[in-house]
């Protein structure tokens, strides 16, 4: 038996890296009854077979795992955006990092494109509410090493916009990769996905990153229970003043007394956070249990 990681999935095979050895797995077939499957970012025994090829014997125990993208044991989600075409609903990103903090994922923000759009607004709001940020543009370099220093010594996810450039970035930092850029409808304004499956690459730096499909494939609804019940708590610059509102029941949407409410007026929790916090509220208020198992 021999210990591996999972490095990408397709098509029901499994290419587990064992001391720099790729090896094409199958599952065994327990996991198909007890209803889970190997993620990319697993760490996996294998039980290889007289031609070199294996089988994922066991999973070991994850630190968090992701249904959409299928990805495990992520240290930080790098979330690429750009206030150029495509430009980034700063609510996606928002959304985004809620899941994440509920997993014990830490957020990043690249913001991209910055020789066409330079995005302070946007950069600003995130170094506000406290995540860290790099500006970049793949296209001249600006800022490349700033994202590689990013991701040294880590497994990063990254995930955005179809379209805002994150295997661009990838290829800007290891030219080796060749990964295919997405093109971008001038009509929509959106990117042609070019990212088809999940897949962990290996950074000269000693880091590694997943590159993931866009925003849309982030669709954790298994996740809007949850998210519902741990609203607040998700929006990591909020938790500070959580326990120190008037009410105890305080939904922070317009109580008085609200102390979250009084931070965010005060400066101290950007606005935009704020909004994307009270969207996320109506969206999920109505949640009830039988509308995820639908």
């Amino acid at each position: 038996m021999s210990r591996g990681r999972v490095r990408k999935a397709l098509s029901g095979f499994y290419y587990v890296d064992v001391d720099g050895r790729e090896i094409t797995c199958r599952a065994r077939g327990k996991f198909r009854q007890e209803g889970k499957s190997p993620l990319v970012g697993d760490w996996v025994e294998v039980l290889e077979d007289e031609r070199g090829q294996g089988t994922v014997w066991e999973i070991e125990p994850r630190r968090n795992a992701f249904q959409r993208p299928a990805a495990a044991n992520v240290d930080q989600l790098v979330v690429v955006s750009s206030a150029a075409l495509p430009v980034t609903d700063p609510f996606l990103i928002d959304r985004v990092a809620a899941i994440a903090a509920l997993k014990g994922c830490a957020v990043a923000v690249c913001v991209n494109k910055c020789d066409l759009e330079r995005g302070e607004d946007l950069a600003d709001i995130y170094r506000a509410a406290g995540f860290p940020v790099v500006c970049t543009s793949a296209e001249t370099g600006e800022g490349i090493e700033d994202f590689k220093a990013l991701l040294a010594g880590k497994l990063s996810a990254l995930t955005g916009n179809s379209g805002v450039g994150k295997s661009s970035l990838l290829n800007a930092a290891e030219p080796g990769f060749s990964l295919r850029a997405a093109a971008i409808s001038e009509r929509l304004g959106r990117g042609k996905h070019t990212t088809r499956h999940v897949e962990l690459f290996r950074l000269t730096n000693g880091g590694e990153v997943i590159d993931t499909p866009g925003f849309a494939s982030f669709d954790a609804r298994e996740m809007d229970l949850e998210l519902k019940e741990r609203l607040p708590e998700a929006f990591v610059e909020f938790r500070q003043y959580l326990g120190r509102c008037r009410f105890a029941d305080c939904s922070h949407t317009r109580e008085k007394g609200c102390a979250v409410l009084e931070a965010v007026r005060a400066g101290k929790i950007p606005q935009s956070r704020h909004k994307s916090y009270l969207r996320l509220y109506q969206e999920l208020k109505d949640l009830r249990a039988w509308n995820v198992r639908s």
